[in-house]
């Protein structure tokens, strides 16, 4: 079976409605965004992802950005509480493919709310952005679901941005990477780089050296190079305009069950 698979969904033609927080609301291209999102699944797969799509969600503008309804650790899929009301029934249909895939999947129950978006996890490690989508009952539960494997998870307060990845998200060798005036405090993280662009805090890990990120963030592109990583860079704008970045788009499925 392929062990490297990843779950997608097609954008709502609803997109343009989505949730924006903490920036100004701009328009959406809904039909830039599908092309967009394509290109985005193509490089997946050029990269040796197999790509699942989770079946859309038309009423909910948001549902494109799959990575906040689960948090994927070894065979355990956590479906999530969103913080948001409108993005709630966007867990059911993933929480439904993920247990047809045979993973074992449980779920945040209310009063929890916990956006996947605000998950970093990295060998062994779970931090989880606290306070704008997701709650301390959230990470509560989140860690008991995790806690038979050893991990440990480490709220960290995130009131700048919406999620704790839209602050920052870490390089294959654990460096976590984020755009200062968006961090509320880097020294939560044992190594910690800079960079100089925000689209340059988000890079989804493809395997190896190779890393997806937005094609806006030319010069932290050149830092990663520059670090020996393989760049690969995608257009994703009209989704930024919606406060979403790379990771938002996919949720990576590293083990089979």
């Amino acid at each position: 079976m392929h062990d490297r698979r990843a779950l997608v969904r097609r954008p709502s033609s609803r997109l343009a409605e989505g949730l924006v927080t903490h920036i100004e609301r701009e328009p959406v291209d809904v039909d830039l965004a599908l092309r967009q999102w394509s290109a985005y699944v193509a490089a997946m797969e050029a990269a040796g992802w197999e790509t699942i799509e989770v079946s859309p969600v038309d009423h909910c503008p948001d549902g494109v950005f799959v990575e906040d309804t689960v948090v994927m650790y070894g065979d355990r899929a956590v479906i999530t509480r969103p913080g948001a009301d409108s993005r709630k029934p966007e867990t059911a249909a993933v929480a439904h493919l993920l247990g047809a895939l045979g993973y074992d999947v449980v779920s945040i129950e209310a009063p929890g709310t916990l956006d996947g978006g605000d998950v970093l996890k990295h060998e062994g490690r779970v931090w989880v952005g606290l306070g704008g989508r997701t709650n301390q009952a959230g990470i509560d539960q989140l860690a008991a679901h995790l806690s038979p494997y050893g991990v440990e998870v480490v709220p960290v307060p995130t009131t700048k941005v919406l999620h704790l990845k839209s602050a920052v998200t870490a390089l294959p060798d654990g460096t976590v990477v984020g755009y200062g005036p968006l961090v509320d405090d880097p020294h939560v993280w044992p190594s910690f780089l800079e960079v100089p662009e925000e689209s340059g805090s988000h890079v989804v890990l493809l395997g190896g050296d190779t890393v997806l990120m937005s094609t806006d963030a030319p010069d932290s592109q050149k830092l990663f190079e520059e670090r020996g990583l393989d760049v690969v860079a995608v257009d994703i704008s009209e989704f930024i305009k919606l406060e979403g970045c790379v990771t938002c788009l996919s949720v990576r499925l590293r083990h089979t069950p």
